[in-house]
């Protein structure tokens, strides 16, 4: 049975680090949520770790620029695992090809910069589809469009027997008031045309696999048990949670506050119906990271 909470304060002496979700926890997509930024340096002053594990497709350098931007302290938090950089390990070991197609927003450019985290990395090539060996995707071309818009790009692909990179599981994203696609959706789309799709971010084990490897960079190997996972994904972070067999908080206030009529706190009654309905079972819920 999920326990509804008002703070993490009242749990955290339990745990000695968090995997700590960012869009929808700790910004909004344009500035820091200023509750969970007091809740984490509580934490840190505490003795926590705080790993910020993010399915942004970004580098972690690129994440850090971007939590500078929006207002996100550097003393909230001690090191950054993204789905990009676990994306990134594997398209550099040659997982999809050398020669490759890639779908996503010019900004996203620099997830093909090279990295140190691999050994003898192969080189890669941006190509035209018609002449590509797999596919890079960080997101639509346009995250706000339709995307039937892709489609015939996808079809052509499968008819070649391409691979996709997903470097964001996600499937929607609030920057805002706004709800944008992210690259998961393009690579469900992809899986339902018929092709093949390998994921990189929650609640797929590689990117906790970096988590681990973050939080032992800090001299802290903390047993599953005293770790904590935050976010806002029932079907990321907390799923991804379950699968680590880790202790999970729901923060019900972000993609899923109209389900869980979250005002302030979620409603006990729409929170039982929805993560029955999501099949999952986090430890803990809250309406926001406090």
């Amino acid at each position: 049975m999920t326990r509804i909470i008002s703070s993490l304060a009242e749990v955290s002496a339990r745990y000695d680090a968090a995997f700590v979700d960012l869009w929808g926890c700790v910004h909004d997509g344009v500035r820091a949520i200023p509750s969970a930024v007091a809740a984490l340096r509580a934490f840190r002053a505490s003795g926590g770790a705080v790993v910020l594990l993010t399915n942004s497709p970004r580098p972690r350098k690129g994440v850090e620029a971007q939590l500078d931007q929006f207002g996100v302290p550097r003393d909230a938090w001690d090191t950054i695992a993204t789905s990009g950089d676990s994306a990134r390990a594997a398209m550099f070991r040659g997982v999809v090809g050398r020669k490759l197609f890639f779908i996503g927003e010019s900004r996203d450019k620099p997830f093909f910069e090279p990295m140190q985290l691999v050994d003898d990395p192969v080189e890669v090539q941006l190509v035209p589809l018609d002449q590509a060996e797999g596919i890079v995707c960080t997101g639509p071309f346009d995250p706000a469009a339709d995307l039937a818009d892709l489609r015939p790009q996808l079809l052509l692909a499968k008819q070649q027997g391409l691979k996709l990179l997903c470097a964001n599981p996600d499937i929607v994203v609030d920057r805002g008031d706004h709800r944008e696609w992210c690259a998961g959706a393009v690579a469900r789309l992809y899986t339902e045309m018929g092709g093949e799709s390998f994921y990189f971010g929650k609640p797929h084990p590689p990117i906790y696999d970096l988590a681990y490897r973050r939080l032992a960079a800090l001299e802290r190997d903390s047993a599953a048990a005293a770790i904590l996972a935050i976010g806002d994904g029932a079907q990321t972070d907390i799923r991804g949670a379950m699968g680590e067999d880790l202790d999970s908080l729901f923060i019900t206030g972000g993609l899923a506050r109209q389900e869980t009529r979250t005002a302030g706190a979620p409603d006990p009654g729409a929170l039982e119906r929805y993560l029955a309905a999501e099949s999952v079972a986090p430890t803990y819920a809250m309406g926001q990271l406090r």
